[in-house]
């Protein structure tokens, strides 16, 4: 194992909570379901203060000493009643008045087995876990009264609570088995056993961790390889309703000694204290397969969590700085991220950090399948790929860059597809709704941002290679490219003169085929002439016949826009001196008196009359066709 030597990719939280360390007069507890921590402190009346879920959340009040020293505390949801044990068969409930305890009105409500703990489920419903079962209790406190509203009853040596997932992990005392219970307000659902593999194993309550990774519930049990004796994590996943937990991934940590586990931004984090390191896993990742198992090896060397300065309190300005024991024999974890120590008096959140995680992660593509699941990681990754096509590479990253679209792009593409099932399946009135409903992806890599990594390469070498691998990708996953980055191929390829690959795309509908696009191609049309044809093609696949109708005026050709214009608009609806002032311009006679003649035919069929209306304001070219075409040479000219 390498030892650490200055690059930590995982922290302690900055927002740490202090607390009354654990000592002689002072116990310490932890709710893991509201993440308060409750400090304890016996002698005379009992004192009891509590912290979290962040620093400046405080209750302090105090209880009286009768009964026995506390072995849990946990307040309900809401922070109105107080569960306190004390006999390993009762509970005691105190309700409170704001923030002080009603002490007059304590409820004890005793049963006849052995309690191994309680969870809330609700304000006024709570769990109890005993050897026998699992019990929902009401609790009525203008009655004081304590109801029993559920029950299972199973025997049970121990069990592990996931307050994510409202799950209990319930070891049974036949077999030995692993059974998850759904336990919620009112309801208590046995669920399939964990599927151990061999009936007779035993697994002990220190080596199972319960958790969620991926939003599946997972249970991890650290166990010894029998090969190998090196110690491995088994995880097994809740895949769905009715399928039994069943082991999908080994984790090998390549040690033995003592372990703790923690998930991090669904990442599993296996601390090892012997070493004073931690290890990554990513079940997302690809490993090696063995009947239907995956086993992964750690994402990179495991190295230390970084190290954590702590101020104390003292008379001195400056204060003193006590450098934290990392890993230490006084460290208790809880789920996902919490790490206690209960002797120093802290509480802390573990956090990921990207970047340094990312120079250890030499594979650029399996480091883009790691980024696209973190939820920080979509900066790291687009800087990543800026990197990559950067001036050092000189083109050689280009099939890795083709693969890193592909991935982004694929999760892009299920995104877009999903909105737009969201917008043409539902009715009007609840597509706002279901838009916000609709969760997008851990990392969502759009063309707007790859716009923005696109626009400081323009003009470099290989950034035409660059942008049609992209757009091949994306029309890959049939997603049509947005306006921007099609003007920015468009300039691209017209700065390199690539013509053909500039048709094709727009042959192919590779493109955004909008008016904007169009224009924009029209404004570069001085460059080849072959560009406005394009721009005409882009036009008439919109049917913007109105523009490419402008278009062929400005350019002349005014015989081919009025034929347009008479078979899209239709012929009543063709403005006479529009048409008139472009044949006008042409200086050509002939197509002067084309134009002319059409619409005087139009005019008779129309008015019963060869004359223009004086709303079309034609009178200039009215004269200049008399002018022009005198009765006898007019003759001439529709004879000839």
């Amino acid at each position: 194992m390498e030892k650490p030597n200055g690059i930590h990719y995982i922290e302690l939280s900055s927002n740490f909570i202090r607390f009354d360390a654990v000592s002689q007069l002072t116990n310490v507890f932890f709710d893991d379901s509201n993440k308060q921590i409750f400090a304890v402190r016996s002698g005379g009346a009992t004192g009891v203060v509590v912290k979290g879920p962040v620093e400046d959340t405080v209750i302090s009040f105090c209880m009286s000493d009768r009964g026995g020293a506390i072995r849990s505390i946990k307040f309900s949801p809401d922070n109105q009643i107080l569960a306190v044990q004390r006999k390993e068969n009762a509970v005691e409930f105190v309700c409170f008045q704001g923030e002080q305890p009603l002490l007059q009105d304590i409820i004890t409500h005793q049963v006849k087995t052995l309690i191994y703990g309680f969870v809330w489920v609700h304000n006024r419903e709570l769990a109890l876990i005993s050897n026998t079962g699992v019990e929902i209790f009401q609790i009525v406190p203008e009655k004081r009264q304590v109801r029993s509203i559920k029950a299972l009853s199973i025997s049970i040596k121990w069990f592990a609570w996931c307050c994510d997932a409202n799950v209990a992990l319930l070891c049974t005392t036949e077999g030995n088995t692993l059974v998850p219970v759904l336990i919620k307000q009112k309801v208590i659902t046995k669920l399939p056993k964990v599927d151990l593999g061999n009936p007779g194993r035993e697994v002990q309550e220190s080596k199972v961790t319960l958790g969620r990774v991926y939003g599946v519930l997972a249970v991890l049990i650290l166990q010894s390889n029998s090969t190998t004796g090196m110690m491995e994590v088994e995880v097994h996943l809740l895949n769905g309703p009715g399928l039994a937990p069943r082991k999908c991934h080994v984790l090998r940590l390549s040690l033995v000694g003592r372990f703790a586990i923690n998930t991090v931004d669904n990442l599993i984090v296996v601390h090892h204290q012997a070493t004073a390191t931690s290890l990554l896993f990513d079940i997302a990742l690809s490993g090696e397969v063995i009947d239907n198992v995956t086993y992964h090896a750690p994402i990179t060397t495991g190295r230390s969590i970084k190290p954590f300065a702590l101020k104390l309190p003292s008379l001195s300005p400056d204060g003193q700085i006590l450098q934290c024991e990392l890993y230490s024999t006084n460290w208790v974890l809880f789920q996902p991220n919490i790490v206690i120590d209960a002797k120093l008096g802290c509480m802390w959140y573990l956090n990921l950090s990207i970047e340094p995680l990312c120079n250890l992660i030499s594979d650029r593509i399996r480091l883009t399948e790691f980024l696209l699941q973190r939820s920080s990681g979509k900066q790291m990754l687009l800087k990543v790929v800026q990197q990559l096509m950067g001036d050092q590479y000189k083109g050689t990253m280009l099939p890795v860059l083709e693969t890193i679209f592909d991935k982004i792009n694929k999760i892009y593409a299920s995104w877009v597809h999903m909105e737009v099932q969201n917008q043409t399946a539902l009715p009007a009135n609840v597509k706002s709704t279901a838009t916000k409903n609709t969760a997008p992806p851990i990392v969502l890599i759009e063309q707007s941002d790859m716009v923005q990594i696109f626009q400081p390469i323009a003009e470099r070498p290989f950034a035409e290679t660059v942008f049609m691998l992209y757009l091949q990708s994306l029309n890959k996953y049939n997603i049509s490219a947005q306006e921007e980055l099609s003007k920015m191929i468009i300039s691209e390829l017209i700065r390199n003169r690539s013509f053909d690959t500039l048709r094709r795309l727009v042959s192919y509908s590779m493109l955004l085929e909008s008016k904007s696009v169009a224009c924009f191609l029209l404004a570069h049309s001085d460059v080849d002439s072959a560009i406005s044809q394009m721009a005409i093609d882009m036009l008439g696949k919109i049917q913007a016949h109105e523009i490419i109708i402008e278009v062929m005026l400005g350019q002349g050709k005014v015989i081919d826009a009025l034929r347009l214009a008479k078979n899209s608009l239709g012929i009543d609806k063709v403005p006479a001196r529009k048409f008139l002032e472009a044949a006008y311009k042409t200086q050509d006679d002939l197509i002067f008196h084309s134009v002319y003649r059409f619409f005087q035919v139009r005019n008779l069929r129309n008015y019963e009359t060869l004359a223009f209306p004086k709303a079309e304001q034609c009178t200039e070219f009215i004269q200049h066709y008399n002018n022009t075409f005198p009765p006898d040479s007019a003759n001439k000219l529709q004879t000839s």
